[in-house]
C-alpha cells in the first residue's frame, strides 16, 4: 500500500480535470455512478449516511490517490465525497477507464489496489467500533498524520471521524498535550511522542495486524 500514492499520475491526461472550492460536493450518496476521481491537490473528505440518518466521516483522501471507484458502470456511488478546501481533481470515465487498462495494462492492477485499499478502511473501521475511544483516537490520529503530513483539522471533524462527541475528543487531546504526547496549534495537531500512541493504539487491538505496514506512507 504504501507505494499506492501518485501511481496513478501518470494516466492524468486520459482524465478531465476539475477546480471545485470548499466544501463543494463532488458525488453525492446513492446517486448514479458516472466515474472515478484523483485528487491532485487540496483535501476531499469521504462520509457515510447511515440508514438512521447519522453521518460519519469515514475518510480523508490523501493527495494522489483515487477516491469514487464504485461509481463506475453506473453503480450507485456508496458515499459522498466532499472538499474540505480549495482542491484540484481529475474525473475519469467508464470509457476513459477502458481506455487507460488497453494501452496500460499495469493500470487495471493499481486501479484494484485502490480498492483493496478502501476494504481495509472499512476493515479498520468494523476492527475499532467496539474499542474505547481513546484507543480509536490515537489509531486515526496516526493515520491522518501518517498519510497527510502535519494534517489541519477541527475538533468538530476529528469528532465525526471517530464517532464520538466534540466534549469527548477535547478531553482526550488536552490529557494527551499535558502528558506531552501531542502539541496544538491552530487547528493542527502535531505528535511528538509516536511510541506513546502506537502502544496505545494497539492495546487490545483484533483483526487488524501489522498496522504501520497497510498505512500509505505520506
Amino acid at each position: 500500500m504504501k507505494n499506492l500514492r501518485y501511481s496513478w499520475r501518470p494516466f492524468l491526461k486520459y482524465g478531465k480535470k476539475l477546480e471545485v472550492e470548499e466544501n463543494e460536493i463532488v458525488y453525492h450518496q446513492g446517486s448514479e455512478g458516472k466515474g472515478f476521481f484523483y485528487l491532485s491537490r487540496g483535501g476531499i473528505k469521504i462520509t457515510l449516511l447511515s440508514h438512521e440518518g447519522v453521518e460519519r466521516t469515514v475518510n480523508y483522501v490523501p493527495e494522489g490517490m483515487l477516491f469514487g471507484e464504485h461509481g463506475t458502470r453506473n453503480e450507485p456511488y456508496l458515499t459522498s465525497a466532499i472538499s474540505n478546501c480549495q482542491s484540484e481533481i481529475y474525473f475519469f470515465s467508464d470509457e476513459a477507464l477502458v481506455m487507460i487498462c488497453k494501452e496500460h495494462p499495469e493500470a487495471a492492477c493499481i486501479f484494484t489496489n485502490s480498492l483493496i485499499y478502501k476494504f481495509r478502511i472499512l476493515a479498520e473501521i468494523i476492527a475499532f467500533l467496539n474499542s474505547p475511544i481513546e484507543q480509536q483516537m490515537a489509531h486515526f490520529l496516526l493515520k491522518l498524520v501518517s498519510e497527510n503530513g502535519n494534517f489541519s483539522i477541527d475538533q468538530t471533524s476529528f469528532a465525526r471521524y471517530i464517532g464520538t462527541s466534540r466534549i469527548t475528543v477535547n478531553k482526550i487531546l488536552n490529557k494527551w498535550k499535558n502528558q506531552q504526547w501531542i502539541q496544538i496549534s491552530k487547528r493542527t495537531i502535531d505528535i511528538l511522542e509516536i511510541d506513546r500512541l502506537k502502544e496505545l493504539r494497539d492495546s487490545g487491538v483484533i483483526n487488524i495486524l501489522n498496522l504501520d505496514v497497510l498505512m500509505l506512507s505520506n
